[in-house]
């Protein structure tokens, strides 16, 4: 899977979930963007500077951060691939881990 493919399934994702997903210009003291609370809703903003590979990473652990579980339970409206699932995984076990 082509990491623009995974990407456009983690937008998505994240507009299923009613995260907004926005490319701005950051700071370089920001870093690479991440996941926010904006007027009681949660966006992911993403410096728009950076390559499909960090997009992919950054959108990948915000989600972690969600209930995907909604939008993949027992009677899903979206199925994730496995590449996509594994990376939304292994962020959230590594938020646990911390």
């Amino acid at each position: 899977m082509t990491q623009q493919a995974m990407l456009e399934e983690l937008e998505a994702a994240a507009a299923r979930l009613a995260v907004k997903v926005s490319y701005e210009s950051l700071a370089t003291s920001v870093g690479t963007g991440g996941l926010c609370r904006v007027r009681g809703e949660y966006r992911v903003i993403i410096d728009k500077r950076t390559q499909v590979g960090d997009r992919v990473s950054a959108l990948a652990q915000a989600l972690a951060y969600l209930p995907t579980l909604t939008i993949e339970g027992p009677e899903p409206t979206m199925k994730f691939s496995p590449a996509v699932r594994h990376l939304i995984r292994h962020y959230a076990a590594m938020r646990r881990a911390s």
